[in-house]
């Protein structure tokens, strides 16, 4: 981006979602710099694009809402918020109890639950993951079903009517889950309407429901509802999202743990 006044607001709208996409998040300081324009400017800007959908603010800046035209590849996830979406893994395996079959959504963070999964007892992983399978195919005592189908480049995950046919053939003890936004209006949302399917699916075959997110995660929308709040046994989060509003998800049906 160059600073350039004449900038109409769109168009300073455009360059702040391009740049927020291109870097996973942006500062006001900075872009009021960049943009020429002063950071009450900027803030008018963010405002505008978190009303359309597109940014979620922070303190002092932004970051981009993941959309039917917008998803971050497994590549980037890896990279952020790690310790917190660590903490979270570890306190969903805990959940297990005497689950004996398990699916295991794409993601980052449901692949380090599966890393955290009990190597002590046998287990059958049913998973859409390429990395999750991998994870644990070499892991005493753990069978692992790999679900057919398109793999998707950016999340390295199978999708379409394979895996769910596949998945709609299982009663599966537990589902771990996870998202790209999750809100009381809208329920689980994710960009794109294959993987909607599969998670949706799973979330049919099993008979508990866990779905593990970080606290970014909570009021965020994507394209693609797959479940209600209510479908899901337990939510299991950070202490980075208020109390308040984990009640206010408890409220809704599931318990709601911060780690």
């Amino acid at each position: 981006m160059t600073a350039n006044t004449a900038k109409t607001a769109e168009e300073r709208q455009r360059e702040i979602v391009r740049a927020a996409r291109a870097t996973g998040s942006v500062d006001v300081t900075a872009l009021a710099i960049e943009l020429g324009v002063a950071k009450e400017t900027v803030r008018r800007d963010l405002r505008a694009l978190e009303d359309h959908g597109l940014v979620r603010r922070t303190h002092g800046g932004a970051y981009p809402v993941e959309s039917a035209g917008f998803e971050t590849t497994l590549e980037f996830r890896a990279t952020s918020h790690v310790p917190e979406k660590r903490r979270i893994a570890a306190a969903a395996a805990e959940l297990l109890g005497d689950a004996e079959t398990v699916f295991v959504d794409e993601g980052f963070t449901p692949q380090l639950i599966a890393e955290a999964l009990p190597r002590d007892r046998p287990l059958t992983v049913v998973t859409a993951s390429l990395p999750v399978a991998g994870a644990l195919a070499e892991a005493d005592g753990i069978s692992v079903l790999l679900l057919g189908g398109r793999v998707r480049p950016g999340t390295l995950a199978t999708v379409d009517h394979w895996t769910t046919k596949m998945l709609a053939g299982f009663v599966i003890d537990l589902a771990f889950i996870g998202a790209n936004g999750i809100s009381r209006e809208h329920g689980l949302t994710t960009p794109d309407p294959a993987v909607s399917e599969v998670k949706a699916q799973a979330i049919r075959a099993a008979r508990r429901t866990v779905f593990a997110g970080v606290h970014s995660k909570f009021g965020a929308v994507s394209f693609c509802r797959f479940a209600e709040i209510g479908a899901l046994e337990t939510i299991v989060t950070s202490t980075l999202l208020p109390s308040a509003e984990a009640h206010r998800y408890s409220l809704l049906g599931p318990q709601v743990i911060r780690v």
